[in-house]
């Protein structure tokens, strides 16, 4: 029951805080605080994936940028603006190859410079086309007409489902007459400005004079299909509109467009380069281009150099030529894989579901770690969400419930450090002078390991001692001493502390410790070395420290095992220890002891090295090792083998001496005393545990064993 009760707790305050911050988020995204960050992420989301799909081939593009500027300049004599002639011999050239429909995005609103007849150059070239689009441009400007123009032909387009109320124009710029009577279809360019003035959508139409003017791309699309009083005709849920066999995804009237990338993506040709080929043809020489290139496909042409104002800023760029808008409209048309909006309904589960998940990552957990991991954890899966929906054409909301998770998250955090910390604060100031903290944090998340009882388990032990230090604490005073004591314990035990090891007492100078309880650390073996030749190395550079302060040399004998023990909470039911018990831990304890045998200061058992090798297990090559003995230590009559740690590069200085020493060894084990005491002599002074094996050959010289096995029996603890 009492089990049942904490869930519910837990559950109550997950529900409650997580309503609480679905309301907040959720009102901040109603007042739009949060569109200016959203666009951002799309914006990010658009260029991540905009060479992802291929533009489609059956558009084509022409632009009068600054190279067809120079060229017209320097062979044609052309200032700017261009005559009207230009654009007709464009358009015959087109008519000739057949294109499915041309679409000039440009304004000819004024007569041309160069006088009547180049007006109706061009106008004649379109009537003989056919199927040429021009440019309606709505304004407020005191030259824009405010009725329909009695020259221009009516787009014939309509619509259904739909109330257009704030789409109506009052005034609207035509092209002149000429061009305006000759035209096969007019379409408007206006696209959606969002608050941070980038455009991401085009209109599909606006309303003027009681005629629906279709986007530019539209008109293309009717005009290139042969469509018959096309009709706008949007579905029950005002989210999609048909045109003939084609659908497109609205939010009040507007596209939200794929851009592809920059439009060198699409078949890109300038106005010098089809020039150059109409003066080729008419000269009967081969052209850089032919007409037939451009069969049945949607040419749009428009203008992409400097001076000329035609530059917007979209996602892909800050100077994106106006024509892209609509070549891009066109080309999710064909293609069918516009991006749609996620409805204000998907908006706000989202947003509830985040703030569900921000406290209950915290309020779930009882460890920060597992806390924050769940965070991360949903914060990739909320970017997968939304590049995956990118992909699937779905604009998914990502700043909102990001707000909604954050927020979840710290005003969790900081309700539960306020509860729950206090009293975690509360056990923490009561035990961290008694436990390790790895121990304390281990009680903290399973209080029910406050009570006796034990586990058997492989660990790794450590038992450490200061050589000599009875000599050397009997001539400090005892606040010099604890002093000492103090500093060189603190300086191991961080050491120890940071490996994941637990102190499980100090005795006077002596510390013992062990790993791979209370936590689990396969890697156990390798931690309790590395931490061991830390210690020695730390000493190393203390000692002159301690040198000064002493007036005695600081040494530390180390000896380590691995091996199954009893873990756990031992002593009364009101006062205990988390300790261990074992043969393996007393092992250990011999070992610190016997490194005086063989005057080494470092020594582990063949069962720690081999668990520290283990493939897998971590960095091998981080350790050697050298065999020093098979040993019968007191109390045990099996021997065990030892072996001295040390890093690869004491190591490799010292092989030659490490391989002298093994042979000396080998012959020992053999029984072969006397070559056995020349190979250790022969390496003199430079190796203590040579010294030894020397004196312990000596020995067995003059007192031959019965029976030799190839064991050093230790003659003390």
């Amino acid at each position: 029951m009492k089990g049942k009760g904490f869930f519910s707790h837990k559950v109550f305050r997950i529900g409650a805080v997580s309503l609480l911050i679905f309301a907040a988020v959720a009102a901040l995204e109603i007042a739009g605080v949060f569109s200016y960050l959203e666009y951002k992420a799309y914006d990010a989301r658009v260029l991540l994936f905009a060479g992802s799909t291929r533009p489609s081939e059956d558009i084509v593009l022409i632009l009068l940028d600054q190279n067809s500027l120079d060229w017209a300049q320097q062979t044609r004599g052309w200032g700017w603006p261009w005559p009207r002639s230009a654009y007709g011999e464009i358009t015959r050239f087109m008519q000739a190859g057949g294109a499915r429909a041309v679409v000039f995005d440009v304004m000819f609103t004024e007569p041309s410079v160069y006088g009547p007849e180049d007006d109706a150059a061009f106008a004649s070239a379109s009537e003989d086309f056919g199927k040429l689009v021009q440019t309606l441009f709505f304004s407020s400007s005191v030259a824009a007409e405010t009725s329909w123009s009695g020259y221009a032909p009516r787009p014939g387009f309509s619509i259904r489902g739909y109330e257009p109320s704030d789409e109506v124009m009052t005034g609207a710029l035509f092209p002149v007459p000429e061009l305006s009577r000759t035209a096969s279809s007019m379409g408007s360019i206006r696209a959606k400005r969002d608050s941070d003035d980038v455009i991401r959508r085009n209109s599909l139409f606006v309303e003027f004079d009681g005629e629906i003017v279709p986007a530019i791309s539209l008109s293309a699309l009717a005009v290139g299909e042969g469509m018959e009083n096309p009709e706008l005709v949007w579905d029950k849920s005002g989210r999609m509109v048909s045109l003939g066999r084609y659908t497109i995804p609205v939010k009040d009237g507007n596209a939200l467009v794929r851009f592809r990338g920059n439009l060198e993506r699409y078949i890109p040709y300038n106005a010098e380069q089809i020039l150059r080929s109409c003066d080729a043809l008419l000269a009967g020489e081969e052209p850089l281009l032919y007409p037939e290139d451009f069969a049945d496909k949607y040419v749009f042409f428009g203008f992409y150099a400097p001076g000329l104002f035609d530059m917007f800023t979209t996602p892909i760029s800050s100077v994106y030529p106006g024509v892209g808008m609509h070549i891009t409209m066109l080309d999710n048309i064909l293609q069918n894989d516009f991006i749609r909006e996620s409805p204000a309904a998907v908006v706000f589960v989202m947003i509830l579901l985040c703030s569900v998940i921000g406290c209950a990552v915290v309020f779930a957990q009882d460890s920060n770690v597992r806390s924050v991991a769940g965070l991360i954890g949903t914060l990739v899966l909320l970017a997968a969400a939304a590049c995956a929906g990118y992909a699937g054409g779905v604009w998914v909301p990502v700043v909102s419930p990001l707000a909604a998770l954050a927020l979840g998250f710290f005003v969790s955090i900081l309700i539960r450090y306020n509860t729950e910390g206090r009293q975690k604060r509360y056990l923490k100031a009561a035990f961290q002078q008694y436990l390790s903290p790895v121990v304390i944090d281990e009680l903290i998340s399973h209080p029910d390991r406050l009570k006796l009882g034990g586990e058997r388990r492989e660990i790794s032990i450590f038992f450490s001692d200061l050589q000599g230090f009875t000599s050397i604490s009997e001539r400090l005073s005892p606040e010099d001493l604890t002093e000492l004591l103090n500093e060189y314990l603190s300086a191991m035990t961080d050491i120890i502390l940071d490996s994941g090891g637990t102190i499980d007492k100090y005795e006077g100078d002596a510390i013992i410790a062990f790993w791979n309880a209370p936590t689990d650390q396969p890697d156990h073996a390798l931690r309790a070395l590395q931490a061991t030749i830390a210690c020695q190395r730390r000493l190393e550079e203390l000692r002159p420290y301690f040198r000064e302060k002493t007036g005695a040399e600081l040494l530390m004998r180390i000896g380590l095992n691995t091996g199954f023990a009893v873990v756990g909470n031992m002593g009364s039911s009101k006062r205990f220890d988390y300790t261990m018990l074992g043969d393996s831990v007393n092992l250990a304890a011999r070992l610190e002891g016997l490194n005086k045998q063989f005057g080494t200061y470092t020594m582990c058992t063949r069962a720690t090295r081999d668990a520290a090798l283990q493939p897998g297990i971590g960095d091998a090559d981080s350790l050697r090792f050298r065999e020093l003995s098979r040993v019968a230590v007191v109390g045990k009559k099996e021997a065990v083998t030892v072996f001295e740690p040390m890093l690869p590069d004491e190591y490799e200085g010292r092989k030659d001496l490490l391989a002298g020493f093994d042979a000396g060894r080998e012959l020992f084990y053999a029984g072969d005393f006397s070559a056995a005491l020349a190979s250790f002599e022969a390496l003199g002074e430079r190796d203590p545990a040579a010294v030894h094996y020397a004196e312990k050959c000596r020995e067995l010289l003059r007192y031959p064993p019965d029976q030799w096995q190839g064991v050093w029996q230790a003659v003390s603890k």
